[in-house]
């Protein structure tokens, strides 16, 4: 990135001096404050990607704070780019830990200062022309870095600046006069090393007030965290209402058996039972169970092979015994008044039917973190559509009642550059060298605490054996456990596990859901992502808080597979398969809520771009699932605005990507049996492809103004004037253009048929045609329904612009929206100067098999910056290039930047704003700058707005 001291300069006046300056200004000093939009991490991080060199002088660190930074460290390292950090020994804050975590850093020195009431905060950037210094409150802790209420001040100098010198002259100093760290400092430290516990508590609560407030347990009274109260309010509202049955769906280790407890206690059962599929959950549930509700031992008891305490008051039993029909004979229909089903996403299954449908309670509830996992079961029906409360992972973080994770995206073993994927042979998954390879990984990224807890995820059973035995012969501790070992193989398994005689359990899926071992502090995935469902179950086994661990460590080997966009949505929860949200989420540093992480390797990082670009997400078979899910949730056939409200299924859009309308949709899937007449295919399948997206809501209101009867279209104008849209006489003719079909090319004019309106002495009309449609019930309710669902869409667009900064178009949107008579998208190269508008389009990563001598070089020199090449075989001279040049300077020609990364994201663009020519940059040059290359133009543009950095970053990422 280059750095133009006038810029810079300006940049300060504006910090300093004139917020109102509207001077070209690079790099404006900031004050960062974390807060949900924004927080230090994020930007530390992005000059730590691009730096040549690094210091950081901090007076506290944690092991969350430092990994934080190991993934961009790694990669640093690999460039060979080196770091130095002086820290202190202050107030015994710093753990030895840490100092070993440290070490592992082999591009970093680390001293240590002696320096009194040391308290530094400052992180110094080095590039070959400036400096990026932050300088505050934070230390380098989790807490600090993400969350904490900070003040942090982010400043740039070029290496002449006052300032930057004084502080490397100071840090150059303090460096002198430290102490480096290596083994033997760290074994004498850990040897004088005293932790002193009221001391610790103050200075822990100062960094991480959550730490101390998660506890359920106050005064050995046991408590309901925030979850639980809202759950246990939203049951008794249900049943307040008359409801008998309710469905919690609750992410992993956010305290459903608690809850249960918790919800029994309050709503006081002559007898409860409580149906679970294994009995290690039994014992478990019962012990805590008893914990909470002061009764005799005897009124617990347990029904299962091993054990049938028939008459128990709180009854634990297991549906593989309880089902079998003289077990179930044994107590009346009426014996329980609440019922508790476990895991309740197996409850379509038969056993549990048949317990379900012979016992008649007052009250059941379902509890399940996954009631996605329904094989087309519905469960749903089963608890009558109620779901009594909803908390899924992001909202459980964000609140704190889970333990923070730090996520890394490792690139798995690649061998004569082939990598693990799919079909990769067992020699290879367990060679010597990919054990090498996860050993060192696991190594590296490390845990929270000494003693390790793993749990390690592998394909297959012969895998789990294999590398538990490989890993045994390198010094670890682990145990291969599969669907075939018993249940106390299991427990004892687990129990050494807790007791730090084992250092890894190595599994395939036996423990997805329904174990809980809170003192997991690192989990291994060493598979492909067959599901998202499965991941976050995985990821959830070490979620639990625990006091041996500040958060979770989640390292995830990442091979060329074709699942790999399974990954962002797991992370994020965000389940609407839209290509370019999961995009984003993968790119931006703030996915998960909290403190917790998501951190990427580089090719790691790439192996998930390249399986989101080349996956099929909108296969009949998934719509398909996603329908019968939806259905199954609400108990009616969904609509499309069903689809948009529900967070847990794909954006509707995407119906309309694979099918004309929704109707032909559910014709496909065999949900509904109708002739659709001509006239109304055509009607639905232009307002389903050309209006739902909502870019242009005057369209929408227009359409739905006229479904009431006839609009003076000069009353309409008004109106949208009012409502602060964009309105002028041309956007009225494009409007009308679009909705008559006089816009579209000759080939959709006879795809779409029928125009919905017609103009006549400025009142417009729905034609015959349109009225027509409208009479048939299912065809006026779907018309309806698109609408409604555009008005939804619309809402993430500024309709006082004729273009939203940062959203997406394609090249016949951005005719429509500019007002152009006709579709011209096809013979739009580039760019095109016509109707007083210049858009130009950027693919900003070229395809491989384009000639050098043809290639363009399109780029963002910073975020306020383009390079830019004009077509091939152009010169200053030439009429293209002199009608863009003079029309910019003498008749303010507006010019609009539209970039996608590359062609797999597909024919949308972002929208990066207006830019300005810099007419001192005009240049004629050759493609590619050979001597053979094809002439062309360049000239740098000056972009109307700073690019949004979250964008800025994912079209940078990986591109020289």
């Amino acid at each position: 990135m280059q750095v133009d001291p006038n810029n810079l300069l300006n940049a300060y006046e504006k910090g300093f001096l004139d917020k109102n300056s509207n001077k070209i200004a690079h790099h404006p000093p900031k004050l960062i404050i974390n807060s949900s939009e924004e927080n230090i991490l994020s930007p530390i991080l992005d000059e730590m990607e691009t730096c040549d060199s690094f210091v950081i002088s901090v007076a506290f660190i944690t092991e969350g704070g430092l990994a934080t930074l190991k993934s961009t460290l790694y990669e640093l390292a690999k460039r060979n780019v080196k770091g130095r950090i002086v820290t202190s020994t202050y107030l015994n804050f710093n753990k030895p830990k840490v100092f070993k975590e440290l070490l592992k850093l082999e591009n970093v020195e680390v001293k240590v200062t002696s320096q009194e009431g040391f308290h530094a905060k400052g992180y110094i950037f080095n590039n070959r022309r400036y400096s990026a210094m932050f300088i505050g409150s934070s230390n380098l802790t989790d807490t600090a870095l993400k969350k904490n209420y900070e003040y942090n001040l982010k400043l740039t100098s070029l290496e002449n600046g006052e300032v930057i010198n004084h502080f490397n002259e100071n840090f150059e100093e303090l460096w002198e006069n430290s102490v480096p760290v290596d083994a033997s400092w760290i074994e004498k430290y850990e040897a004088e090393y005293v932790e002193e516990p009221e001391r610790r508590k103050i200075i822990q609560i100062i960094e991480d007030q959550s730490k101390y407030e998660y506890k359920s347990i106050v005064k050995d009274k046991i408590e309901p965290n925030l979850m639980q109260k809202e759950a246990l309010h939203q049951l008794k509202s249900l049943r307040a209402e008359g409801k008998d049955k309710g469905l919690v769906i609750s992410a992993t280790g956010t305290g459903k058996t608690y809850l249960a407890a918790f919800d029994v206690k309050q709503y006081k059962p002559k007898r409860m039972l409580f149906l679970a599929h294994r009995e290690q959950i039994l014992n478990k549930s019962k012990q805590d169970f008893s914990s909470l509700i002061k009764e005799a031992p005897s009124a617990f008891g347990v029904y299962s092979g091993n054990q049938k305490d028939i008459q128990a008051k709180y009854l634990f039993a297991t549906v593989q015994t309880l089902s079998r029909q003289d077990n179930l004979e044994q107590f009346d229909p009426d014996d329980f008044d609440y019922i508790i089903i476990d895991e309740a996403h197996r409850s379509g299954a038969a056993t549990y039917k048949r317990i379900i449908d012979y016992l008649k309670p007052d009250f059941l509830v379902g509890m399940t973190a996954t009631p996605e996992r329904t094989d087309d079961m519905d469960i749903f029906s089963l608890f009558d559509y109620n779901i009594a409360y909803e908390i899924r992972l992001q909202r459980a973080l964000e609140e704190e009642i889970l333990a923070p994770f730090h996520y890394f995206g490792v690139t798995d073993y690649e061998r004569n550059g082939v990598m693990i994927d799919e079909t990769t042979s067992l020699s290879n998954l367990v060679s010597n060298e990919r054990i090498d390879h996860i050993i060192e990984k696991i190594e590296y990224y490390g845990q929270s605490g000494e003693e390790r807890r793993g749990l390690m995820f592998v394909s297959n059973r012969d895998e789990a054996a294999e590398i538990s035995t490989m890993l045994n012969g390198r010094g670890y501790k682990t145990a291969p456990l599969t669907g075939k070992d018993s249940q106390e193989d299991r427990k004892n398994a687990v129990d050494k596990l807790e007791a730090n005689q084992l250092d890894y359990i190595i599994t395939v899926d036996i423990f997805n859901e329904g174990v809980d071992i809170p003192s997991i502090n690192q989990v291994v995935m060493l598979r492909q992502t067959q599901s998202s469902i499965i991941f976050v179950q995985q990821l959830g086994r070490g979620l639990r808080k625990h006091d041996d661990k500040d958060y979770l460590t989640v390292i995830d080997f990442i091979g060329n597979y074709k699942n790999n966009y399974m990954i962002p949505i797991a992370l994020t929860g965000d389940q609407s398969y839209n290509k370019d949200r999961l995009r984003k989420s993968i790119n931006t540093r703030n996915t998960i809520s909290g403190v917790s992480t998501v951190n990427f390797e580089k090719i790691a990082k790439e192996k998930i771009y390249k399986s989101i670009s080349t996956s099929t997400l909108n296969s009949q078979k998934f719509m398909r699932e996603m329908y019968t899910y939806l259905k199954n949730k609400i108990g009616h056939q969904p609509t499309l605005i069903d689809f948009h409200e529900d967070k847990d299924v794909m954006d509707p859009l995407i119906i309309f990507d694979k099918y004309n309308h929704y109707i032909e949709f559910l014709q496909k899937i065999k949900e509904i049996d109708i002739s659709l007449a001509e006239k109304d295919h055509r009607i639905l399948t232009f307002i389903s492809q050309e209006i739902s997206e909502g870019k242009r809501v005057q369209e929408t209101l227009l359409i739905q103004e006229a479904m009431k009867g006839p609009v003076d279209i000069r009353e309409f104008q008004l109106k949208m004037i009012r409502k602060g849209y964009h309105m002028t006489d041309r956007t009225m003719d494009s409007i009308i253009g679009v909705l008559t079909h006089s816009f579209f090319k000759a080939q959709e004019q006879k795809k779409y048929g029928y125009p919905l309106v017609e103009v006549d002495d400025d009142i417009l009309a729905l034609t015959k045609n349109f009225n027509d449609a409208l009479e048939t019930d299912i065809i006026k309710k779907q018309i309806e329904d698109i609408l409604e669902l555009s008005l939804l869409n619309s809402e993430a667009y500024n309709h006082s612009e004729q273009l939203t900064l940062n959203n997406k178009y394609g090249r016949k949107d951005v005719c429509r929206l500019l007002n152009w008579d006709k579709d011209e998208a096809s013979t739009m190269y580039g760019y095109k100067n016509k109707h007083h508008t210049c858009p130009i389009f950027i693919t900003y990563h070229k395809d491989d098999e384009i000639e050098d001598t043809i290639k363009y070089e399109d780029q963002f020199l910073d975020q306020h910056t383009l390079k830019w090449f004009t077509r091939s075989n152009r010169t200053l001279e030439s009429k293209e290039i002199r009608n863009i040049l003079e029309g910019h300077e003498k008749y303010d020609l507006p010019i609009y930047i539209f970039v996608k990364k590359d062609d797999d994201e597909g024919k949308d663009f972002y929208y990066l704003g207006k830019a300005d020519i810099d007419y001192d940059t005009l240049r004629e040059t050759t493609m590619n700058g050979s001597k053979e290359g094809k002439p062309v133009v360049t000239m740098n543009m000056v972009m109307e707005h700073a690019l949004d950095y979250e964008i800025y970053r994912y079209l940078e990422a990986h591109t020289h």
